[in-house]
């Protein structure tokens, strides 16, 4: 795999063809071309081979690509063949409806605990534990945690995300409403929905024009 830097709007797109060969997989076909996935994914046939070849050269002329190959590659490139633990900081109704989310193990990624200040609204689901917010630092150091999810307050997401990185934690997922920044050390996907609903009302209003 290629250590050059690759471009945000490249990445945003790698899970994009992820999953659309993982469809093409389950239906049993075998090959596709550039304009296929181009079509199918409204990008240009020229910006996916354009993308696909930052990471090496997996088609050939004439032929497209081999789907089964190019998934397991897309797979690796995102960092899927291994699993990664993950904590909840937040047991909120965002925090619970993540820690339900069923999709994580197909990620590769294992929800070990939710933390929170107060407890007994805190549903407690099997596999997970439901701990105080005091044991953060010491169950992170102890359990080798690859991911935090963050779902807390604006005013204390900076201190709880700080809590997490100084106890070991590289991937930062946040979901509070407040855009977090740490340094190249530390990688953070901000997740604002309220801005995501802004944006769809917007683009929504252009269409009454």
């Amino acid at each position: 795999m290629t250590n050059k830097k690759i471009s945000d709007k490249v990445v945003q797109r790698l899970p994009k063809y992820y999953r659309y060969l993982q469809e093409l997989c389950v239906k049993g076909i075998k090959t596709i071309s550039s304009n296929e996935i181009s079509k199918s994914l409204h990008i240009t046939a020229s910006q996916v081979r354009q993308d696909l070849s930052q990471f090496g050269g997996f088609g050939r002329q004439g032929f497209g690509y081999d789907t089964e190959y190019l998934k397991d590659k897309m797979k690796e490139i995102l960092g899927l063949t291994k699993t990664h633990s993950a904590i909840i900081v937040g047991g909120g109704r965002i925090g619970q409806a993540l820690a339900n989310y069923k999709g994580f193990k197909k990620e590769s990624v294992i929800v070990k605990a939710i933390f929170d200040i107060e407890l007994t609204h805190v549903e407690e689901i099997d596999g997970i534990e439901v701990l105080h917010i005091d044991k953060l630092s010491s169950y992170v150091k102890a359990n080798k945690i690859d991911v935090a999810i963050i779902s807390v307050q604006k005013e204390q997401a900076e201190i709880v995300a700080k809590k997490t990185i100084d106890a070991g934690v590289k991937a930062i997922w946040n979901f509070a409403p407040i855009d977090l920044y740490f340094g190249d050390d530390v990688v953070c996907e901000n997740i604002n929905m309220s801005e995501s609903l802004m944006r769809l009302l917007y683009k929504s209003k252009k269409l009454e024009n």
